[in-house]
């Protein structure tokens, strides 16, 4: 056995290490930053596609989200991680349909394309209303929620109540108690309740302060440089867990038989088959009902980032040219559901022999577990130490209504999740222990520079410059101003964040009607770049109907049997989407179509794919070129999505013995088949997607939408220059002058 179950001090010098470069990376972009909020919030858009896909990457890599699979795995089997990968999806459609055209718009925000695409009146309410929700609510809910699953990283090892004298410590943890601020893993009665509490409480400051250090004074290209460098420590981090976790089962090979033997009679955590567990198809999968199937389909598309709003379109926008931004998306892709997967599957199904599961069925059954049942074989007994099995939150109040199996099957999963912890633990020696502790905690900030910096993009061009200072003061802000505006609403975002954090049980049931709302308004994201009939009261119609919908689905689909509820959130999601979706479509074709002086503007500037008719032919366009942009792009998307899944499937299901599915009930040529298919299939998508034939169009320098018919137009910068005085749009697909040339 290697590990030895407490922090070295190789590994705390690893972690400072890690600190010490990330605040130089940002006192090293900070003049630069500081010129403009182009170069605040888009790099200067020079950012190469490789590295812009790594920071998505990055972003998407929160620290919870192993924890995350490592508890779907043991309830629900290896098909449940479809949900996580469909969204693959999501990420190529932005990558070879939209990301040119959301490079060429020259905005600094999603929100800002709002008035682009639609002109001035009503889009501009439109616009605020983004900037608010986005910026605000959105995001730092989503902040605080990363910021609350860090604890169950932090907990373990940051243990400042045992490194702080008592002088210091005990006014904090006082403090947390008086305010009842329960940040920590254990359940509400525990005596260490507050005093863990406490500690996360710092843990989460410490971060806060280190990730906001480097975020607010270099703003996204110091943010950008940091992400590549957390994502190759988790990267590799993580790679020598799955090491240790494969050795120590004794290889792939006992892997896969160790499972067989151990949960092949359905005896798995809330009675999985060793077939279920390993499934990556859906015959083989358990419950996977044709109502889970389709919410796993169509997930990707009825989301409220379906075309990319938020920070994936910030960094396609900060790439250097719309080639680069195809190939961030790619990237991104490429990282997230191929190669992360492939180092947390083997650690997921490793955990479950190595430390295994003991959850009663019954609530308040089975709650303790010895440290025997849950030791590491060849471990030392404090390599792992007994602590009670995690019961969610609220489980008392769930517990009568939801049903026993539904109950149970919550607390297997919080038990695995922290199984991820405990094994990392146990496993590594110093050093690696550092690198996993450091990798864990750089995903942790890489998601959070990613919310400080984007939520600042909606504060300072939207809200601040655009409405505030231009519309309320009439006054156009200078460059400076705005930067120093945008560090200080990366405070401000923070401060949100927390105040959230503090409340988040309370508003959970708000958090999900939030996702349900997306469910409506993501169709008309997408055909807004696609067909120039959507206007700004079709996506106003959607939003609203959305919000109607919202609470009536809620309340009358629902049921407390947990059989159906596949089928719950599929009637949901899917009336969402017709109904809202519908009266969007409805109403822009009642309203008509956008000014021809917005429509043609939008597309000049943007040359998005589709169907454009009589706005290419007004504005020098080629309709039927645009069509055919879009075909290919669908096509790329196609077999990218096949050939990057057609690989995580049979690389998967050789490395843990997962079956064939039952039509076609033969391991080895399936296996070979997956591969076979997912390499073919690679020059089909890259002759699609970037070849000659797939060049982009060449874009004119576009003009600042900020700016009214009259006065505006002669305050400040031209508008075919950016803030700092360079020419938009004056840049090859390699990023040198002469335009976009594909």
């Amino acid at each position: 056995m290697q590990g030895q179950g407490a922090v070295h001090w190789i590994d705390y010098l690893i972690i400072i290490a890690f600190i010490v470069y990330a605040i130089r990376n940002g006192i090293k972009s900070k003049d630069v930053a500081s010129k403009n909020v182009e170069e605040y919030f888009l790099a200067g858009r020079t950012l190469p596609g490789w590295k812009a896909g790594l920071s998505m990457a990055a972003t998407q890599f929160a620290a919870d989200t192993p924890l995350l699979v490592a508890g779907m795995i043991a309830v629900s089997g290896i098909f449940a991680v479809w949900r996580l990968w469909i969204y693959g999806v999501a990420f190529l459609v932005l990558g070879f349909i939209l990301a040119g055209s959301w490079q060429r718009a020259g905005v600094i925000t999603d929100a800002e394309l709002t008035e682009l695409r639609y002109g001035r009146k009503p889009a501009a309410a439109l616009r605020g209303f983004k900037a608010i929700y986005f910026g605000t609510i959105f995001n730092c809910t989503v902040l605080a929620m990363v910021l609350l699953a860090s604890t169950r990283i932090a907990e373990p090892f940051l243990t400042w109540n045992e490194w702080l004298p008592a002088l210091l410590f005990d006014p904090v943890a006082s403090l947390v108690e008086w305010l009842g601020l329960d940040l920590s893993t254990r359940v509400p009665g525990d005596p260490d309740l507050y005093v863990l509490s406490a500690n996360n409480l710092l843990s989460i400051l410490a971060i806060l302060l280190v990730t906001l250090g480097y975020s607010a004074t270099g703003g996204l290209r110091s943010v950008v440089a940091t992400d590549a460098v957390q994502l190759g420590l988790a990267l590799v981090a993580t790679g020598a867990f799955a090491f240790m976790v494969v050795r120590e089962v004794g290889g792939f090979g006992a892997l896969q038989q160790g499972i067989q033997e151990k949960f092949g009679g359905g005896n798995g955590p809330g009675g999985i088959s060793a077939t279920e567990i390993l499934a990556f198809t859906p015959s083989r999968a358990r419950e996977a009902s044709l109502a889970l199937l389709v919410v796993y389909a169509t997930q990707w598309f009825f989301q409220i980032n379906a075309d990319g709003t938020g920070y994936l379109a910030q960094r396609a926008m900060a790439c250097r040219s719309p080639r680069d931004a195809r190939f961030a998306a790619l990237t991104l892709t490429t990282v997230q559901i191929f190669v992360r997967s492939l180092l947390w599957l083997p650690i997921g199904l490793g955990l479950l022999l190595l430390i295994p599961t003991d959850v009663g069925p019954e609530p308040g059954g089975g709650n303790e577990v010895a440290a025997e049942a849950r030791q590491v074989p060849g471990a030392d007994e404090e390599d792992v130490e007994p602590r009670p099995v995690q019961e969610p939150k609220e489980a008392a109040s769930q517990a009568p209504d939801e049903g026993e199996q539904d109950f149970a099957r919550q607390r297997i999963k919080e038990d695995r999740e922290f199984a991820y912890v405990e094994g990392f633990k146990a496993l590594l020696p110093p050093g690696l222990l550092g690198l996993m502790l450091t990798g864990m905690l750089a995903a942790l900030a890489s998601t959070v520079d990613t919310h400080l910096n984007w939520g600042a993009s909606y504060w300072t061009n939207d809200i601040y410059k655009r409405f505030l200072s231009r519309h309320l003061f009439k006054r156009d802000p200078g460059p400076r101003e705005l930067v120093w505006v945008a560090r200080g609403s990366n405070v401000a975002i923070l401060v949100i964040s927390l105040a959230i954090m503090s409340q988040l049980p309370s508003i959970r049931d708000a958090w999900q009607a939030s996702l349900l709302l997306g469910a409506g308004i993501g169709p008309l994201l997408v055909l807004r770049w696609l067909w120039w009939r959507v206007n700004a009261w079709g996506e106003i119609a959607a939003t609203i109907a959305s919000l109607a919908l919202t609470a009536p689905l809620l309340l009358l689909v629902r049921s407390d049997d947990p059989d159906l509820q596949a089928w719950i959130e599929a009637v949901r999601m899917l009336t969402m989407a017709v109904l809202a979706s519908g009266i969007g479509i409805g109403t822009a074709l009642a309203m008509g179509p956008e000014s021809d002086e917005s429509l043609g503007e939008f597309y000049r500037r943007t040359r998005p794919p589709g169907f454009w008719g009589p706005v290419a032919e007004a504005n020098g366009g080629d309709p039927i070129a645009d069509r055919h942009r879009l075909y290919r792009g669908i096509g790329a998307v196609i077999a990218s999505a096949l050939s990057i899944f057609s690989m995580l499937v049979g690389v998967g299901s050789l490395i843990c013995g997962s079956p064939p599915p039952t039509w076609f009930p033969y391991s080895g040529a399936w296996i070979g088949l997956c591969i076979v298919v997912g390499l073919g299939l690679v020059p089909v998508w890259y002759w699609l997607g970037f070849s000659e034939a797939s060049a982009e169009p060449k874009n004119p320098p576009p003009e600042d939408p900020d700016r009214s018919e009259a006065a505006e137009e002669q305050v400040g910068a031209r508008p075919d220059e950016d803030e700092g005085g360079r020419r938009r749009g004056d840049y090859d697909e390699g990023g040198n002058g002469g335009g976009d040339s594909g």
